[in-house]
């Protein structure tokens, strides 16, 4: 298995739809239960490349699996800040390659952004562990944030300063 960590171009639009989708419909991981419209995958990657937000991809054989992406703010007082997102497909997990695609994607990040915040669910232990090893810290807790499958989640903020 040969992986390659690299920017979304607007041609992988199909496939950075499948993996999300995939991921989402897992219904543990993103708020999202199900990808939105592939045209829509579509106008997040030209938005993303046109303002300069950092968004890489894990290709296997031709395959999309796995995402980061850092989206600047466009609140007033708060464009020096980005929020990440970022899945990997099950098949993928517990090899490396998301500290691989959050390390591309934070280096990319590291000449535009001050700061960089995410939520993550309280249960998912091993992203938690993989953004404590990169350099966020924990910033907050939102007790019952979620409510899927008839369980309660919290939502942790995490968030990382450069410099």
């Amino acid at each position: 298995m040969t992986i390659t960590i690299r920017p979304i171009t607007e041609a992988d639009a199909e496939g950075f739809h499948a993996a999300l989708d995939s991921v989402a419909r897992e219904n543990r991981y993103l708020r999202l239960t199900e990808a939105p419209p592939v045209e829509a995958s579509r106008e997040f990657i030209a938005a993303n490349i046109e303002k300069g937000n950092p968004q890489w991809v894990a290709v296997d054989e031709g395959r999309i699996v796995g995402w980061c992406d850092i989206c600047r703010s466009d609140e007033s007082g708060s464009e020096h800040c980005g929020s990440l997102g970022m899945g990997l497909v099950a098949s993928h997990r517990g090899r490396g390659i998301g500290h691989q695609l959050i390390t591309e994607t934070l280096v990319a990040a590291a000449s535009g952004f001050e700061r960089v915040e995410l939520d993550v669910y309280s249960s998912n232990l091993p992203a938690i562990r993989l953004y404590e090893k990169v350099g966020f810290v924990h910033e907050g807790r939102r007790r019952r944030a979620i409510l899927r499958g008839g369980e309660y989640q919290d939502i942790l903020t995490m968030g990382l300063l450069f410099n």
